[in-house]
């Protein structure tokens, strides 16, 4: 960029504007922008920084709740878990530099959404990830599989931050862009948050952290636009992260957060200087002039358009009050980070930027803002699918279940938290696959935090707004069958390009199920991202989008850790069916896996009954009468009974349904609203929840170390584990 550039039309359809945004720029400024001004705008008024798309329909989503502190529009969302304390937590996606270079993309999404939690003055406790791979078959399968994990790992493992929770899926739809979703959680007291927007006028404007490189520029813009054959040239466009300096820079942030000396704070995320540096002086309503000669930079003969695009990790921007810029500079230098004072707050209402003496950029920032795009993009709504017409087993129960045991979507995900640091930092309380969710102690309290990322893309897919309700419904189960008590989510919206009125159309119906599930489960959204175009561009003309994922993380909160029941099975207890079962197979896993089909309507979603037996189910774990819980999901309920098996070794006889409903109906369903609960006197136990009008009935006996079937079929844990433990280490190995 150190040629000289025309800044036209052409050249801002090249940085990602449409000819129309570009005539609104020239109209706000009044003349023909500079280079920097247009990098400005073109990043800021992208996809992913802007919403443009999405806005108009998230605003319709339920955000509050009393125990809500701040929700969407701060770096990340707070909620109010007791005694003080808050949980900070977010989930961003990094989905496609993850596909041009897998272990960079999965790492540096670690490490932005860690600092998103952490600016906000939280100290972080936990990360989970929810990601969504190609086919096992395709080629490139393995390689991106390996550098997201490795990054996902190598990243977390070096901040000391652990790795508790997460989803996979595998699917076709994914082959050219998978999705990678991180997600962090941090704690802090509730009267020590900060916040990004900047005040007081002739105040310094800080900047911490690494330096400045030419890597991530445009990145934001890449986000917001469709792969295409050519994608794997744009690894310049992927950032490089260091954890090592990331951990010293939320020690560092954390002393001086103890200070007086923060009058704001914000991550250099997307579009690195320029958001961070427009965002704080426009929440804020001041004015903020940057002198780039200031920053620090780790390459020679910088442009002021690289440094502003620059998207170099590892990164914070502050103002401070004058009397403490010393006192921080003090502490970032003992923590051997950069620290540069490179700018100060105006009364302008401009960002003003500087360099080598010149002046590069001059933008009122309210029309920067309240002028950005906002699109109500044309729509279909999606057609409703047909109902699964009769199928028929074609195996015996016990193959079936071990083929859907091994399968891709159901298989062991050990080989994947083996090479997570899931105990770091002595909080971690349920590790992987030992609960639905994983569960976190709060340092030096007794208190608790149930975390759980879900979404099930077949059922969206299928019919997108029972499929955005389900992914709700799931991770608020997904809590309750620890005995937690659910909290808030945060969400990423994963989805094609939002262009195609199709794509629209489940866009809007994916949320309005979400915001449905939310407001009948009390359930508020108070953070998330948007991901759009996520598809690619073939060599034959035609597009591939992705699955819609709206993915969600769930957190809850427990008052008393050591209540958490795991899915664990003690031996000698009965097995309670909570729910009512219809056989519900459409968009199941047993019709993809052991049919070959993806068919169907998927599982009715109803919400009244979810609240009513989760409540149930929540109020008898922390009564002391459950001391195994399980949500059922994919498989249903045979599969469920099988991870309890495989989870603790204990083995269970389970009873025949008699329920009038086919068998592979009744035990690969996948009718929501259900648990499989170990209790002490299971006749007992279903007669309190009938009296409470929740569906139950015992299912078996736990004993032994073997999986009993009705007709008498048994197969060992060790058999099941044998199954269920083979499909990754044969895809990496291959």
């Amino acid at each position: 960029m150190n040629k000289p550039v025309t800044v036209d039309e052409s050249l801002a359809r090249e940085f990602g504007l449409t000819g129309e945004e570009y005539g609104r720029v020239l109209s706000i400024m009044g003349r023909k922008p500079s280079l920097t001004e247009l990098g400005v705008f073109s990043v800021m008024w992208s996809e992913h920084c802007s919403y443009k798309s999405s806005r108009k329909w998230l605003r319709g989503l339920p955000t509050k709740a009393p125990w809500v502190i701040h929700g969407p529009g701060e770096n990340a969302g707070v909620v109010d878990i007791g005694q003080g304390y808050a949980a900070i937590f977010k989930m961003e996606s990094h989905n496609h530099p993850s596909f041009i270079e897998p272990y960079q993309g999965a790492a540096t999404g670690v490490g932005g959404i860690l600092r998103d939690v952490f600016t906000m003055g939280a100290r972080p406790i936990s990360n989970l990830n929810a990601l969504r791979f190609g086919s096992p078959e395709n080629p490139i399968t393995r390689r991106i599989v390996d550098g997201v994990v490795r990054g996902i790992g190598g990243y977390g493992n070096c901040v000391g931050v652990p790795t508790v929770g997460g989803e996979i899926n595998f699917h076709p739809a994914y082959d050219g862009n998978p999705l990678v979703n991180a997600m962090t959680v941090g704690i802090a007291r509730q009267d020590r948050i900060f916040l990004s927007a900047a005040a007081g006028v002739g105040n310094p404007v800080v900047y911490v952290g690494s330096r400045t490189g030419r890597d991530g520029i445009h990145g934001a813009t890449m986000s917001s636009a469709e792969f295409d054959e050519d994608a794997l040239s744009k690894r310049p466009t992927v950032q490089v992260g260091d954890p090592f300096i990331e951990k010293l820079l939320i020690e560092a942030c954390l002393e001086l957060m103890a200070t007086d000396a923060i009058v704001a704070i914000q991550d250099m995320g997307a579009a690195g200087l320029t958001s961070s540096a427009v965002e704080m002086a426009g929440k804020g309503g001041v004015g903020i002039e940057l002198d780039l000669d200031a920053v620090p930079q780790r390459e020679p003969n910088m442009t002021a358009y690289e440094m502003m695009l620059s998207e170099s990790q590892e990164r914070m921007l502050m103002v401070l009050r004058p009397d403490r810029t010393e006192l921080a500079r003090q502490i970032f230098e003992k923590w051997e980070l950069d620290f540069a004072i490179i700018g100060h707050l105006t009364e302008t209402g401009h960002i003003v930027i500087k360099h080598k003496g010149q002046l590069e950029a001059d933008i009122p920032l309210e029309p920067l803002a309240d002028e950005a795009p906002v699109y109500d993009r044309p729509s279909i709504a999606p057609e409703k699918p047909a109902e699964l017409g009769s199928v028929h087993a074609p195996l015996s129960l016990d193959a079936m279940l071990l083929q859907l045991v091994a399968s891709p979507d159901l298989a062991s995900r050990a080989w994947v938290w083996n090479q997570y640091d899931s105990t770091v930092g002595g909080q971690t309380v349920r590790r992987p696959g030992a609960a639905d969710a994983a569960i976190v102690k709060v340092e030096d309290t007794q208190l608790g935090l149930a975390l759980t990322t879900d979404c099930t893309p077949r059922y969206c897919q299928a019919d997108p707004r029972t499929g955005g309700a389900q992914a709700v419904a799931e991770a608020w189960r997904n809590i309750t069958a620890t005995g937690a008590r659910p909290l808030a989510v945060t969400d990423n919206l994963n989805f094609g390009n939002p262009e195609k009125p199709e794509i629209m159309g489940q866009f809007i119906a994916a949320l309005e199920g979400m915001g449905e599930a939310c407001k009948v489960l009390d359930f508020p959204i108070v953070s998330g991202n948007v991901s759009l175009y996520n598809e690619t561009r073939m060599p034959d003309g035609t597009t591939q989008a992705i699955l819609p994922t709206p993915a969600i993380g769930g957190l809850g909160v427990l008052d008393d850790v050591s209540s958490a029941v795991g899915l664990g099975m003690q031996p000698d207890s009965d097995l309670v069916l909570i729910g009512a079962t219809k056989g519900e197979l459409g968009q199941s896993i047993w019709l993809r896996e052991i049919l070959g089909r993806e068919e169907g309507a998927p599982p009715t979603v109803d919400l009244a009954a979810e609240k009513r037996n989760g409540d149930f189910v929540r109020a008898e774990i922390q009564a002391g009468q459950i001391s195994a819980c399980h949500d059922i999901a994919d498989g249903g309920i045979l599969v469920a009974a099988a991870e309890m098996v495989m989870a603790s070794g204990t083995g269970c006889e389970l009873e025949s349904p008699d329920s009038g409903i086919r068998p592979e109906a009744f035990w690969f369903g996948e009718d929501q609203a259900r648990y499989l609960v170990c209790v002490a006197d299971g006749q007992s136990f279903c007669a309190k929840a009938a009296q409470a009008g929740v569906p139950a009935r015992l299912m078996g006996r736990s004993g032994g170390n073997d999986l009993i079937l009705p007709s008498g079929v048994t197969i060992s844990a060790a058999r099941l584990k044998s199954a269920h433990e083979t499909f990754f280490p044969a895809l990496m190995d291959q």
